[in-house]
């Protein structure tokens, strides 16, 4: 599947708001990488870039050392608004 970067990054906030992972509730990074890879042809290098863009606008947090990632609840209304204008 061709999914350009900003459908990606609306892809990850969804599987994140889908899980319910709202700040102190995270997800490894790695599994995160391996469920969206799988859906553009096995590409990690690029989901992980798109999780560090996601992270420096403030969309995500970082915890445990950057190894896993919530979602950032200050800005819940303009994540659920970019998840909306964006997916597929």
């Amino acid at each position: 599947m061709n999914l350009s970067d900003v459908q990606l990054k609306a892809d990850i906030l969804n599987r994140l708001l889908r899980r319910h992972c709202w700040g102190a509730k995270y997800l490894p990074v790695d599994t995160l990488v391996r469920w969206v890879s799988k859906k553009i042809k096995k590409d990690g290098k690029r989901v992980e870039s798109i999780i560090k863009q996601l992270v420096n606008e403030g969309y995500l947090i970082l915890h445990k050392k950057g190894r896993t990632v919530s979602l950032n609840p200050a800005r819940s209304k303009e994540i659920i608004e970019f998840i909306r204008r964006f997916m597929v």
